[in-house]
Order: structure tokens, then C-alpha cells, then sequence
């Protein structure tokens, strides 16, 4: 059979197994929080590989792949540093986030900070700063386009219908446990993949020459391909646009479709094991980059041709390497890493809109008006806005997709998730290591982090403002620093940590007995 057909038989197994778990999953919701949090219901290994693959997007299968293959070996940085990042910033704030977002019922990150910091207006202000994680939705449906327009030989409106409706149909039905079910077996297929792809890499030698040919190769085509940072683009340009990966990564892990899984976690005592597991996977999958170096290699600069684009390196290169219907079964698992990561944001950015902004705010101000509803009614009334919300969330993000093709897809992510991870800084991981963070100083995290990202990202500032001189170069360097979101992240993480900080020591605490409900008595 041609690969168009083989990929269209693993399509149909793969869609039918999702459906399936999403019919299974919507058994296990009994009422809004199932739905939205799978509280305590599954153990540190199983959540491990679901995490480790919401995390794993489409950004790292085909984004970081790509990344490789435009700027070469620089861009392998990412590859190791972005875990590290990330997993430290879960250790750090994980046993606050979990053990009082469960003490509190928290169902999603907006609404635990809002009860850490006592704030009715923090809640409502993550929440709709949280709505730009749209981009990063879109971005896994820009992925999941590129899959089915290679593997299925669709147009791209009708590969983006179809990826949008297959998210659509198992979280509508199972919310938050098909989104951990299904995550926990696409990052299973995910980390095989993975260690698949590096194993070719080190040692197929016979497919593409060997790492020093690889090297060679590199290095006639452009010799910044193959030095350890790459002067060709602001995001390998020097040492400090790699160390700001670790840092842009580190409050990752608590955006609000990875952080609410935390709660997913049956045993405390497990965090720990969860953590060291969840840390391997991810940094296995996300050693997938390296592929995008055998592209290069293999293909030349065709990618950049007219109808192509460098998104589909790790793609064309298992259609290269494997036998048509190995290729085809790949190229599932390259879909699974898209959903996984989909699905979670699909979940969380419909709990904004059923928790945050009706559950939370629009409720209490019809109680204060006089027309309370009856609590079994109000828990049937925010499963039903969760499916809904689901629905216009996931069609809001396919048209943001289809403005955005052109894009790389990591970049599309990080257009969505660095100004988040900006804000959370302060407010979020401070605000797990401090006790003395107030709720003025969460705000000055928030607002002043994100705004910093966006100046930056945007690039506001013009030098021209300025006369030569140090305010001159300050500003060239931070327009240079532009179109890297991890700087900018990086910096406005930085912003919203000291502006946390200071304020908060300069404004009224949060009620003692508050603060010691909310961290423990054993908390430092």
C-alpha cells in the first residue's frame, strides 16, 4: 500500500482508540471537578508519561526538529536546558500548588491563585491573561495540519478540520481523565519514538554517513550550522541567549494545562517519584531536535523551497529512513505528541471560561443580587459550559491556525506561553517559596512581567528615542533581543520576580492565618 494509505488506516485505529478512551474517560465524570481536574485519581507513573507528554508538544516534534534543521547544531542547546528548566520549576512549586490547590478545591491555576492571594481580581486577571494561550493551542493544530497534509495528502483546511475535530469529540466526552488517559499513552508511544530517532542519530551511521560526515555536511552548506552558538539568529546569537532557556522555561510546568494535573496525583508522598520520572521522559523526548540535523543533511535547503516548509524535517525523515507502512505508524506518534499536548490546553482554557469567569465570578454576583442556585444545579450548569466552552475554544484556535501557517511552530508556542510564564514568575513561584508575597505584590508580578514580555517581543522600544551613549545601546540590544521569546520571557520573568518582591515588602501582608492554611505547618 502507497503511505497515503497506510496513514489513513493508522488514522482511523488511532481516532477509534481516542473516541474509545473518551467514551471511557466521560464514565469516570461524575461531576465539573472530574471533569476538570481528575482530582487524586491516578499514580506517579502513568501521570509521569501524561505530563511528560503535554509537555512534549508538537513545538518539540516538529518545532525543535525544525529549529535544528535552520540553525543546526546551536539549536540542540534547547534540546537539554528546556527540561531542566522546567522540572525545577515544577519541584519548586509543586507541593504548595498541589497540596493547597487540593486543600482549597482549586480547579485551575487562576483559581488557586486567586485563594493564595485572597483576590477576586487576580483570579479574573490570569484568567484572561491565560486566554493568550491560545497560541500555543494554535500552534499544535498548525502541527497537526502539517502531519495530516504530508501523511494523508489532504488540503490544509480539511487536515485542520479534522485534527480540530478529533480534540474536539474525546474532550468533550471525558475532559480532564481523556486528557490524562490519553496523554499517558501517547507519551508512552512518544518517549519509543524518541529513543527511536536519537538511537538513528548516534548510530545509523549507514543511513547518513556517520556523525562526522554529518558534521562535513553541515559545514559546506554553512559553517554556523555546526559552532556551538550561531550569530545567524537572535536565538543562538550568544551565551546568554542560551542560559535564558533554563530560565524562560522554569514556571512552564505550572502553566495552567500542565499545572492543574498536579492535582491528578492519587498520593502526596509520590511527588517526588513523579517529578525524577517525569523529568526522563521529557528530557528523552525532547532529544527528538537532533533529527532535524539528519534533515539537513539528507535534504539540503529544499525545505525552504516554495510548498515546503522546515516544519516537516522529522516527517520527510522518517518517510526517508522506514518502510512506508513503518513510516505511516510514526507518523501517528508524531500525532500523538500534538494531541497530548492539545488536549490539556483545551481543558484548561475551557475551565477559564466554566470555573474561572462563570463558577467564580459571574455566580457570586448573581448570589449578591439575590438569585442563588441550588448547588447540584450549579455543578450540572459548569459540566455543560466546560463541553461548550470546549467547542469555541477549539474553533477560535483553528482560525488563529490558519493565520498563522507560515510560522514555526515552536515560535507560534512561545508566542502564547512566554508572556504567561512572564507573569507566573513572581505571582506563581516566588508566591511558592515566600510566604511574605501580598496580594499587591502578585499583582505587580503579574502585570509588569507580562507587560515586559510583550514591549519586549514586540519591540516597543526604539533606540532612536535615545542619544548615544548607555541608554542607546541598552535599547539596540533589547530590539535585538526582539524576536527571541525566550529572552524576552527570560527577562520579563526577571521584571515580574523583583517587582513581586519589592512591592510585596513595601505593602500590608495577607492575614497570618490565612498564609498558615494555605502553606502548613511545616512549611518554612
Amino acid at each position: 500500500m502507497s503511505l497515503i494509505a497506510w496513514s489513513w488506516l493508522f488514522l482511523v485505529l488511532y481516532i477509534g482508540l481516542m473516541v474509545g478512551i473518551g467514551v471511557f474517560a466521560g464514565r469516570r465524570v461524575k461531576h465539573a471537578d472530574d471533569f476538570a481536574t481528575a482530582r487524586g485519581g491516578y499514580g506517579p507513573v502513568f501521570l509521569a508519561f501524561a505530563f511528560a507528554a503535554s509537555t512534549a508538544s508538537g513545538a518539540t516534534f516538529l518545532g525543535t526538529p525544525a529549529l535544528s534543521y535552520e540553525w543546526g547544531y546551536a539549536a540542540n542547546w534547547g534540546n537539554f536546558l528546556y527540561p531542566l528548566g522546567l522540572y525545577f520549576g515544577v519541584l519548586i512549586c509543586m507541593r504548595l500548588v498541589a497540596t493547597a490547590g487540593n486543600r482549597f478545591g482549586n480547579r485551575s491555576i487562576p483559581e488557586y491563585l486567586g485563594d493564595r492571594y485572597q483576590s477576586e481580581g487576580i483570579r479574573v486577571l490570569v484568567s484572561l491573561l491565560s486566554l493568550v494561550l491560545f497560541f500555543y493551542l494554535a500552534g499544535q493544530l498548525v502541527s497537526g495540519l502539517v502531519m495530516f497534509e504530508i501523511f494523508l495528502g489532504l488540503p490544509p483546511a480539511w487536515a485542520l478540520i479534522i485534527t480540530g475535530a478529533v480534540l474536539l469529540v474525546y474532550v468533550a466526552l471525558g475532559g480532564a481523565h481523556a486528557d490524562i488517559l490519553t496523554d499517558g499513552l501517547q507519551g508512552f508511544l512518544m518517549l519509543a519514538l524518541s529513543v527511536v530517532v536519537i538511537a538513528i542519530f548516534l548510530f545509523g551511521s549507514d543511513l547518513y554517513g556517520g556523525l562526522d560526515a554529518l558534521t562535513d555536511n553541515l559545514k559546506s552548506q554553512d559553517e554556523n550550522l555546526v559552532t556551538p552558538l550561531n550569530p545567524s539568529t537572535p536565538l543562538y546569537h550568544s551565551w546568554w541567549s542560551i542560559f535564558v532557556i533554563v530560565l524562560a522555561h522554569m514556571p512552564l510546568g505550572l502553566l495552567p494545562h500542565l499545572g492543574n494535573k498536579l492535582w491528578a496525583l492519587r498520593d502526596g508522598d509520590d511527588r517526588m517519584q513523579f517529578v525524577k520520572l517525569a523529568f526522563l521522559f521529557g528530557l528523552t523526548m525532547a532529544m527528538i531536535g537532533v533529527g532535524g540535523l539528519m534533515a539537513r543533511a539528507i535534504f539540503g535547503a529544499s525545505l525552504y523551497d516554495e510548498g515546503n516548509t522546515p516544519n516537516a524535517a522529522l516527517p520527510l525523515l522518517f518517510i526517508e529512513f522506514f518502510p512506508t507502512w513503518l513510516a505511516a505508524l510514526v507518523g501517528v506518534g508524531v500525532l500523538s505528541a500534538i494531541m497530548s499536548t492539545a488536549d490539556g490546553l483545551v481543558v484548561s482554557s475551557s475551565q477559564i471560561i466554566a470555573n474561572d469567569l462563570y463558577r467564580r465570578t459571574w455566580v457570586p454576583y448573581l448570589e449578591r443580587r439575590g438569585a442563588a442556585m441550588d448547588q447540584d444545579k450549579l455543578d450540572a450548569r459548569v459540566l455543560l459550559i466546560s463541553r461548550i466552552s470546549t467547542v469555541v475554544v477549539l474553533v477560535l484556535c483553528m482560525l488563529l491556525a490558519w493565520a498563522l501557517l507560515d510560522q514555526n511552530i515552536a515560535i507560534i508556542v512561545w508566542i502564547g506561553n512566554g508572556g504567561m510564564m512572564a507573569a507566573f514568575a513572581g505571582p506563581l513561584v516566588v508566591g511558592a517559596l515566600w510566604r511574605g508575597v501580598t496580594k499587591q505584590g502578585a499583582y505587580a508580578g503579574l502585570l509588569l512581567g507580562f507587560g515586559t514580555f510583550v514591549v519586549l517581543y514586540m519591540q516597543l522600544i526604539d533606540p532612536a528615542w535615545f542619544a548615544p551613549g548607555a541608554l542607546h545601546d541598552a535599547a539596540q540590544w533589547l530590539r535585538g533581543e526582539g524576536p527571541n521569546p525566550y529572552s524576552c520571557a527570560a527577562m520579563g520573568e526577571i521584571v515580574s520576580v523583583l517587582a513581586t518582591i519589592l512591592v510585596s515588602k513595601a505593602t500590608q501582608p495577607l492575614p497570618q492565618a490565612h498564609i498558615d492554611a494555605m502553606f502548613g505547618t511545616s512549611s518554612r
